[in-house]
């Protein structure tokens, strides 16, 4: 591959990772809540909160939890598909390690062009970094490592780089317990066992850019370009959800919605609730700013 392809290739397969970060360990940010509280009675006369009453619990039990290890699969029109396994913490900004595989889209034909279909993604409250293998580093002066800092989403992304940012150093997996609070359209749909674990199941939909509105720290005008960004993405309404134990934690999440470039999905499970989580910065000498690849492939993609 020419070294601009390699580059260009480098940095689509970057934001595509960055966005799986925030999906495994949740979408939104600090949520608003819908309906009313409450309980009634159960099957045995004992009392049963409310839909509403029980995913705030669960909100708070996951959040204090501070960390998980985590496991999904991600797809995206013809795009991708894309598995990733590891753990995030969430007590102090994102932090954590995934391994990231491509196993099918676009995206895993340009993977297999830099000679790998997997990566190694760590996350760090401040930036995020991956690795990106062999051929990429012969045109990346030796550097294997891609360093994505969140500070620089805003001035190359806009108003879309500002809300990533937001949601970066917010997200954490009771994010999707959020975002059935913030829409307003919540159900229990049943009990159900996943993967041995008795669990309550719960579903609803939302309104992506008002989900936005709803639950983030950008200003009104960031917001309205936000919206006109998902606009032109083909966002509009998400379906999530959300499976939670008996201990109050989130155990599985299913989100669905449609977007430009095909429908997308992700199913993530949760476990080992408090596991210890460690990332750490991979060497400068070995690592390539994500700002820097950028000016570079602006400044000739014949070279």
């Amino acid at each position: 591959m020419k070294r601009a392809t390699v580059r260009r290739a480098s940095l689509s397969i970057v934001g595509m990772t960055l966005f799986v970060g925030v999906t495994a360990c949740g979408s939104g940010g600090s949520g608003g809540s819908g309906g009313s509280g409450g309980s009634d009675k159960g099957g045995d006369g004992s009392p049963r909160l409310s839909p509403i009453a029980a995913l705030r619990t669960a909100e708070k039990s996951t959040d204090g939890a501070e960390s998980a290890k985590v496991e999904s699969t991600t797809t995206m029109g013809s795009v991708m598909s894309m598995t990733a396994d590891g753990a995030l913490g969430w007590g102090d900004g994102l932090t954590g390690t995934l391994t990231i595989t491509y196993t099918g889209g676009t995206m895993a034909d340009t993977m297999r062009q830099m000679g790998t279909t997997s990566m190694e993604a760590r996350y760090l409250p401040d930036a995020y970094y991956a690795r990106m293998g062999d051929t990429f580093a012969t045109q990346a002066g030796g550097r294997h490592w891609i360093k994505y800092a969140y500070d620089d989403l805003e001035s190359l992304g806009g108003s879309s780089g500002a809300y990533l940012k937001d949601q970066m150093q917010n997200t954490t997996p009771n994010q999707s317990v959020k975002l059935l609070l913030a829409s307003g359209d919540v159900r229990e749909v049943g009990e159900e066992k996943v993967r041995g674990r008795h669990t309550t199941h719960y579903s609803g939909t939302l309104e992506v850019a008002d989900l936005a509105e709803k639950n983030s720290s950008l200003t009104r005008s960031q917001l309205d370009d936000l919206k006109k960004t998902l606009e032109q993405a083909g966002v509009t309404t998400e379906t999530v959800d959300i499976w939670v134990d008996d201990r109050d934690l989130l155990v599985k999440k299913i989100e669905k919605g449609e977007t430009s470039a095909g429908a997308y999905s992700q199913t993530a499970y949760y476990t080992d609730y408090g596991t210890k989580v460690s990332a750490q910065v991979p060497p400068a000498s070995d690592t390539a700013n994500f700002t820097e690849l950028v000016k570079q492939q602006g400044a000739g993609t014949g070279s």
